[in-house]
């Protein structure tokens, strides 16, 4: 299981794991449709609009280890 952390490109998490749409969203995060999306780090486009990192990318990785799960 790869690990999303706050390095990670914001796109290539998308792509990866597109059950992860509705953290961003629940976080206030429209990243996805924003052209920034495309070159941030999940880390610098939460660190712009003052999400908590970390607790961010905990809730990700929560919900791809449930989706996992049921697979």
């Amino acid at each position: 299981m790869a690990k999303i952390t706050k390095d990670t490109g914001i796109i290539e998490a998308v792509q990866a794991h597109p059950e992860i749409i509705e953290v961003f969203m629940n976080y206030g995060l429209g990243c996805i449709g924003c052209m920034a999306a495309h070159f941030e780090t999940i880390g610098q486009g939460a660190g712009a609009h003052g999400i908590d990192v970390d607790a961010l990318i905990e809730d990700i990785n929560k919900v791809i280890a449930a989706d996992e799960e049921k697979a």
